[in-house]
């Protein structure tokens, strides 16, 4: 069981670093050339391809669902469309570059375009619904002020020397990758463990496929459990390889990357009681019938889809 654990934790850190330090620097070359304030721009657009353009958005934006918050403020300073906002806001933390990739090497391709249509899908027309339904008028009004001015471009005078834009680039990518390395070392060390350790039989009775209630209980406890994605991705693949249905899988993944405690207590500055419930209702929602839906459509041994279950036989 250690030699497998360790096996496990080798693995994943090799591969999962070097697929984050790639995203994220090909994600910092694109943000680049579309900056902030054409994507607030685009946001803003009132024409029904918005709500498109706007989950899209989401989905080259690496975001958790804390950090997506500045952001927000930023695009109801811009005036952006508010159905388009909220699509960003539910799109961002769940389709951002670094879960896709982590989705894709963990899970495999079929797995990862299922879990990307459910939450595009779910994110367009919630945020259509929403609008629709007058939700705008929970946006709290001094949300829509902009801080003072702080006066730095007076202080800093001329404009700033030139710099190498690919290396300042890297510099962020690595300054992000040292931030979330605590979290991506904790999820690989947790799913190792509970790969080469915790019993298959108690994982298999209380939460594999069979069980109707594994989903939503899954689903509800994602919220305040708030495991970034870059951990519960591993995390969750060592509890589908020991045996937990994999739409329990889904609905923890999304109810943690999709919302968190500490995302919601930031909305209730932003945001009225009744448009933070609305929120918080879409993204269980969503893992609840992104789970059920696949064991729906997945159900003959929906593990057998691990991409890392193959992997792991070699060893």
């Amino acid at each position: 069981m250690l030699q497998e654990t360790l096996n496990m934790f080798v693995f994943l850190t090799v591969e999962l670093t070097t697929l984050f330090l790639l995203i994220s620097y090909l994600v910092g070359v694109l943000q680049t050339y579309v900056p902030p304030h054409k994507i607030q721009a685009i946001l803003s657009d009132k024409h029904g391809q918005g709500y498109i353009i706007a989950g899209f958005l989401g989905a080259i934006t690496p975001f958790c669902s804390c950090s997506t918050i500045p952001f927000l403020k930023g695009l109801l300073r811009a005036k952006a469309g508010f159905g388009t906002m909220m699509v960003f806001l539910f799109a961002s933390p769940l389709l951002n570059p670094i879960i896709i990739g982590l989705f894709t090497v963990t899970f495999g391709l079929k797995v990862t375009l299922f879990y990307f249509v459910i939450a595009m899908g779910v994110s367009v027309i919630a945020g259509f619904g929403l609008e629709k339904l007058g939700f705008e008028k929970y946006i709290k009004p001094e949300a829509y002020l902009a801080p003072a001015a702080t006066g730095c471009k007076s202080a800093c005078g001329g404009k700033s020397a030139p710099e190498n834009k690919w290396k300042t680039i890297w510099l962020s990518t690595w300054s992000d990758f040292k931030k979330v390395l605590p979290y991506l070392i904790g999820g690989i060390a947790i799913g190792s463990l509970i790969y080469g350790f915790m019993p298959t039989e108690l994982v298999a009775k209380y939460a594999n496929s069979d069980n109707p209630l594994a989903i939503p209980i899954a689903a509800v406890i994602g919220i305040p459990l708030y495991i970034r994605a870059e951990a519960v991705i591993p995390l969750s693949a060592a509890l589908a390889a020991k045996g937990m249905g994999l739409g329990a899988v889904m609905a923890l993944i999304i109810g943690s990357a999709g919302a968190s405690l500490t995302e919601v207590i930031l909305l209730k500055a932003i945001f009225k009681n009744q448009l933070v419930i609305a929120f918080v209702g879409v993204i269980i929602s969503m893992a609840i019938l992104a789970g059920f839906a696949y064991q729906w459509l997945f159900y003959t041994n929906s593990t057998n889809y691990l991409v890392i279950q193959r992997e792991f036989c070699t060893f």
